[in-house]
């Protein structure tokens, strides 16, 4: 039935009339940029400056790995000036819908195409799902400042090239946004410097390999960041309150718009604090109204960690 529907949309999508996908081609007209998800949603936001027009097809809280198009996010694809999705496993129906349509009006950027990318690692303790053979290349390549950095260059490109008259005014912005995530990257390795430990325990999915890796951060999760699985065996739970009572691990943390219950088992069995940090994949309802942003939830996991290391 899945399959039924996501192919009508595809077949809407082919057949709906369609704006110009040029926004030289529109006098006064901005540039439209549309995003999978919000990290780089808030990088062309910071880019744009009020010149383009940047939209986000994941709604707020909405899950990016059960995510389901529909012929309204369809058609904003296909009248789009620059479209940005990760490019992993959990965006095949994106490649299945660029596959209908005539791109070539378009720039497209792949999150996973501006960096190096890592596999996903195992770690000790670790539930995986009975179906996993081999690992799968982490999508969560933005986590790192350094990999942020890299992915707003390149869209940057993408809206220079798609938007000339403006490409100054983007260059400046994107140059200024750059500096911030340098200021932001510095400020987690002084962290490092300083740090007590530098193992962290996640009692959640954890989204946060190139993050660790950029850090030297050794950690302990209950399942990849990719996972399907939400609620983890007696098995694991029991190896990451060991862990923190081995080590005397503070805080045991938990992804944004998680339930928490696992963390919060884990929590009153060892006297450690729940706290959360924050992949910046989706976001909450309150917190993109109130205008949050990817600086503003890592300046957030900052202070969470510092919590957590010192």
């Amino acid at each position: 039935m899945k399959k039924r529907i996501f192919s009508c949309l595809v077949a809407l999508c082919m057949l709906a009339p369609l704006a110009s996908c040029n926004v030289q081609e529109q006098p006064g007209g901005k540039l439209r940029v549309v995003t999978t998800i919000f990290a780089p949603y808030d990088f062309a936001r910071a880019v744009a400056g009020g010149l383009a027009e940047v939209a986000m097809l994941l709604p707020p809280a909405g899950e990016s790995h059960s995510f389901e198009p529909t012929p309204r996010d369809i058609i904003k694809i296909r009248t789009c000036d620059v479209f940005v999705y990760v490019g992993g496993e959990s965006d095949a129906w994106v490649e299945r819908i660029l596959s209908a349509m005539d791109t070539s009006g378009m720039r497209v950027v792949t999150l996973m195409g501006c960096v190096d990318t890592v596999d996903e690692v195992i770690v000790d303790g670790m539930q995986i799902d009975d179906d996993e053979e081999e690992p799968d290349p982490d999508e969560h390549v933005w986590t790192s400042p350094k990999n942020a950095a890299l992915i707003t260059q390149k869209i940057t490109a993408a809206m220079c090239a798609a938007d000339p008259q403006n490409a100054g005014h983007y260059r400046r912005n994107s140059n200024e946004y750059i500096n911030e995530l340098d200021a932001l990257d510095g400020s987690f390795r002084n962290l490092m410097d300083r740090a007590a430990r530098r193992t962290i325990v996640f009692g959640d999915r954890f989204p946060f390999s190139y993050f660790a890796d950029a850090y030297g951060l050794t950690y302990f999760a209950a399942f990849p960041g990719c996972s399907a699985e939400t609620e983890a065996g007696a098995k694991t739970v029991i190896f990451l309150i060991e862990k923190i009572r081995a080590e005397d691990i503070p805080v045991v943390f938990h992804a944004e718009l998680s339930n928490r219950r696992m963390a919060e088992a884990i929590a009153r069995a060892t006297g450690a604090r729940v706290l959360q940090l924050h992949a910046c994949h989706s976001i909450s309802r309150e917190d993109f109204a109130a205008g949050k942003t990817y600086l503003d939830l890592m300046e957030e996991n900052l202070e969470a960690l510092k919590a957590a290391l010192m």
